[in-house]
């Protein structure tokens, strides 16, 4: 069996600060993140799914078994989900996408501002938990976002949306509360001196 497993920050806890704070990085990615991928190497346990890697699971969770369905769809899409969100922050954020991104950016959503704007929509309409998602769906860029974890890869059917993601913000409380308790519009606000367009841009070419 091929173990799912933590992936490492590629940033110190604290690199993120005063936007997410160091307490919030430490227990998102080794008590939450750890938890979900626990929790999904039980469920694979005796599966044939038990040798794919994770977006194979979750991009093909329509013949998982049934009694693991759901166990997979949350536990490994909440690893997939993180994975991503890890690397799309770092320090010394707060820049501008450029190259390709950014002329896609401007295309779909008529600038970068309408694009922030629609993204922070994104996640504080979504009632509950979930993520906000930049997403590429046939070469064209896209705002969506889904409810606990599940991600666009799982398609239409399960998530209710599809695109091969390249931006995701989490907005489960425990991503922000002990920084801005209620108050998600800050976090959202506040995510975008964070983003790592570097890693945007490249999630965007490998997928268009």
């Amino acid at each position: 069996m091929t173990k799912l497993e933590l992936p490492a920050l590629p940033y110190a806890y604290d690199a993120l600060e005063p936007h997410i704070g160091a307490q919030t990085m430490t227990i998102h990615h080794t008590k939450h993140h750890q938890a979900y991928i626990d929790n999904a190497n039980k469920a694979l346990e005796g599966t044939a799914m038990e040798n794919m890697s994770a977006d194979e699971i979750i991009a093909g969770l329509a013949g998982a078994p049934a009694d693991k369905k759901a166990a997979l769809r949350n536990n490994v899409g909440g690893h997939v989900n993180h994975s991503l969100f890890w690397r799309v922050m770092g320090p010394g954020g707060s820049g501008h996408p450029s190259g390709e991104l950014s002329s896609a950016i401007d295309e779909a959503f008529g600038s970068f501002d309408a694009f922030k704007e629609r993204l922070e929509d994104a996640g504080k309409t979504r009632f509950g938990s979930g993520w906000a998602w930049l997403v590429v769906q046939g070469g064209k860029l896209a705002v969506v976002s889904t409810a606990n974890q599940d991600n666009p890869m799982m398609g239409q059917e399960l998530a209710g949306v599809s695109g091969t993601p390249i931006l995701g913000i989490d907005v489960w409380e425990h991503a922000y509360y002990l920084n801005y308790q209620n108050r998600r519009p800050d976090y959202l606000k506040a995510f975008w001196n964070v983003v790592n367009w570097d890693e945007v841009a490249s999630r965007y070419s490998a997928a268009k």
